[in-house]
């Protein structure tokens, strides 16, 4: 052997000590030794913001995973079977480098450790359930002015980070209570409050829609009713692209909607919430007249009678088609709702910047025999000037009801369909009382 091949393995072993051979296996951290199966608590409740959530025995053993290192002690014998480190190693430097006598002190040490990412995911499923989103203040126009018919309250977020510091030491100091840990949130402020009501800038009537339920069945009356609600008193950000479906929420039972006939898989057939495009529609109203910008909207499946005049409607349903527009005004627009009678009004009110508008039809293009018909109106904007600053095509295409059968009825044509002769067409009018 060279001398300088010589000198290097020497140096090599001066450097390099036995315990540097294991090198590869994880650090014990400070809970290694004190986790395991038997300390770990029995379900115990986690309280945020005065509500109690469960954390279970379970979940906590399912992020706890069990590890294993190989470290020398030369005061310990080692139960290895085969102690020969360096067999599964199969390297010549571990010969070189760690001493056989050693082979003999080698202890294996179980841990278990907590997985954060884990207990992370854990805490953000969590929060999907804990949080709560601020309320704003809801107004309404009273004599002209902004006054506040329903108070605002705080949102709740759960300090995920912090949490997670809370619970893995509570989790390996070992002793447990049966009292809820409690754990940290941040209190989120609304924007609108009583006190901030004057500075929203509201102060004019931008626009109004309007619709006719008249002849609508009590369930869907109910339902426009319920909707309605939904939005009277709501508050458009300057800038916001407002989203009907995002605010609507869930509609079913348990949110207070009886089943009524929508339009769905190429028929008529009832649903819970039948009838809420009475909302959309007048909501698309009050939005074109009021000059915004239209960035999502879909004319219904086949015309309706409720929305006439045909060519002005809007079909929404969970989660899509949805209507969805942009407050391109100086400032909040507030929305309010009423019915009076069988007739629907939303009122948007706000800054005005001195626009004007100007709807154009809605005009109907073609009419078939059996229903069908296309339609189209223009919306045109105009500033303070007169100068035109937009304007917005809105065609609308409606197929033929008979597509779209009611359960246990047959449409009813307004005009004899082209293939009918003069009998038949006379029959059917007498049929149908017409």
């Amino acid at each position: 052997m060279k001398t300088s091949t010589f000198l290097l393995i020497l140096f090599c072993f001066i450097l390099v000590s036995p315990k540097d051979v294991f090198a590869e296996n994880p650090p014990l951290d400070k809970f290694s030794t004190s986790l395991s199966s038997q300390n770990v608590p029995v379900d115990f409740d986690l309280s945020i913001s005065g509500k109690d959530y469960n954390f279970s025995r379970a979940d906590i053993l399912s992020m706890i995973e069990e590890t294993s290192r190989l470290d020398t002690k030369m005061d310990y014998q080692t139960e290895i079977e085969n102690p020969d480190f360096c067999v599964y190693k199969k390297s010549l430097s571990c010969r070189l480098l760690f001493p056989y006598d050693s082979f003999a002190h080698i202890k294996k040490t179980s841990l278990r450790n907590l997985n954060e990412k884990k207990l992370k995911i854990f805490l953000q499923d969590l929060a999907q359930k804990t949080d709560l989103a601020p309320v704003n203040a809801k107004l309404q126009m009273e004599d002209g002015k902004v006054a506040v018919f329903s108070l605002n309250s705080p949102g709740v977020q759960l300090d995920i980070e912090k949490s997670e510091k809370i619970l893995i030491d509570y989790i390996f100091q070992g002793s447990f209570t049966s009292t809820p840990l409690i754990l940290p949130f941040k209190e989120i402020q609304p924007e609108v409050t009583p006190d901030s009501v004057n500075e929203l800038g509201i102060t004019s009537l931008l626009g109004e829609g309007s619709s006719d339920f008249h002849g609508s069945p009590k369930n869907r009356i109910f339902n426009i009713q319920v909707a309605t609600q939904k939005f009277n008193g709501l508050l458009i950000k300057p800038g916001e692209n407002f989203s009907f479906v995002t605010n609507l929420g869930e509609v079913d039972g348990e949110h207070g909607y009886l089943p009524e006939l929508v339009i769905k898989n190429d028929k008529t057939e009832p649903e819970f919430g039948g009838g809420i495009c009475q909302v959309s529609t007048t909501a698309f109203r009050a939005a074109i007249n009021s000059g915004l910008e239209i960035t999502a909207r879909r004319n219904h499946a086949y015309p309706v009678s409720y929305y006439n005049p045909q060519g002005m409607d809007a079909t929404v349903y969970v989660p899509k088609p949805d209507l969805s527009f942009i407050n391109n005004t100086p400032g909040y627009i507030l929305m309010e709702t009423k019915i009076e009678g069988t007739k629907l009004i939303f009122d948007f009110y706000g800054t005005t910047d001195g626009r004007k508008v100007n709807v154009i039809g809605p005009k109907i293009l073609e009419r078939g025999s059996d229903g069908s018909m296309k339609t189209t109106f223009t919306q045109e904007v105009y500033d303070q000037n007169g100068t035109l600053i937009r304007q917005d095509v809105f065609n609308s295409n409606y197929a033929s009801p008979s597509k779209y059968p009611h359960p246990g009825a047959e449409p009813v044509f307004s005009q004899k369909p082209s293939d009918w002769s003069k009998k038949e067409w006379d029959n059917y009018k007498i049929a149908h009382g017409m």
